[in-house]
């Protein structure tokens, strides 16, 4: 028997599926569902708004949820149905901003990616331990996205980075924040900077993934976790406490960054602007690869 089976469906959203177990206090939100043709799994401000929409409908579902009835943990996990995780932020988009001078579009969309951002990290109080499930490669915002999670599930085979410094531009989303949780400032930068695509593997030797599993059992494996997370809710809530309480995520220090984004973005000039489009190319065709294989029972 599939381990989702008994998963009902919570909404029908065109690139957000949305499943919610209530046995197990668990919602599953599957990123770029039901696309038709030609489709480029990025964070398009399609895809954003519908990641918030889901989100905020989730808070106000735990909070209605009487108190003496809120004792343990709520899984959120986050996965993809596509061939890969998530390319990162919406560079064709980008491109055209830019070319048009329109920065305030373009902020909007950056504070945009930190709300979700934020909300993946801490959606009600401590209530809710995210899970990342990367079944395929997860790069640049994709990368945050995942690093926004309080445990990265990444299957075999898999690769992260952030590619931005390849048009002369850095990822504004919420890297610095959440790789430094993970790794000192200096390797965060280093990653940052590098454009490298780091393997699940090498990012589970420095700590940044929690777990590495086979292609094709990543849900499967989430599931597990979620099962073993239920005897230690109560803990996993004091440790979201402790957390914030020690090295405090704000949505004030993720929007400080966007600016900054912005700005460094409108200066780039044509030469930048055509290394976007040419990686823009280069994404098209991996996501054109064979598609992932999900075994969850």
């Amino acid at each position: 028997m599939s381990l989702l089976e008994n998963i009902s469906p919570i909404t029908a959203a065109n690139l957000v599926r949305c499943e919610t177990d209530e046995a197990n206090r668990t919602d599953w939100m599957f990123m770029h569902a039901n696309t038709i043709g030609h489709y480029h799994p990025c964070f398009s401000e399609r895809l954003l708004n519908e990641m918030k929409r889901e989100q905020e409908a989730l808070r106000r579902r735990l909070a209605s949820i009487p108190s003496e009835n809120t004792s343990g943990i709520h899984h959120l996990v986050l996965a993809s149905d596509e061939n890969v995780f998530n390319l990162g932020g919406d560079l064709s988009l980008f491109a055209n901003l830019i070319r048009t001078g329109n920065r305030g579009r373009l902020l909007d969309y950056a504070k945009l990616c930190v709300e979700v951002a934020y909300n993946l990290h801490r959606l009600y109080e401590n209530q809710v331990h995210s899970i990342a499930v990367v079944q395929g490669d997860a790069l640049g915002g994709g990368f945050e996205a995942a690093l926004c999670c309080h445990t990265i599930i990444a299957e075999e085979g898999t690769g992260m980075g952030f590619p931005e410094v390849l048009f002369d531009l850095f990822p504004g989303m919420g890297a610095y924040t959440f790789l430094t949780r993970r790794v000192s400032p200096i390797v965060a930068e280093r990653m940052m900077l590098d454009a490298r695509t780091y393997s699940a593997e090498e990012l589970f030797s420095m700590g940044i993934v929690d777990q590495v599993v086979p292609k094709g059992t990543g849900l499967r494996a989430a599931s597990e976790l979620i099962r073993k997370h239920q005897r230690i809710g109560n803990a996993l809530r004091s440790m979201n406490a402790v957390r914030q309480a020690s090295r405090p995520v704000t949505l004030n220090e993720l929007q400080a960054v966007p600016a900054e984004w912005v700005d460094a973005a409108m200066r780039l000039n044509e030469r930048g602007l055509r290394a976007m489009e040419r990686l823009i190319r280069a994404q098209q065709r991996r996501a054109e690869q064979q598609p992932i294989v999900s075994a969850v029972g």
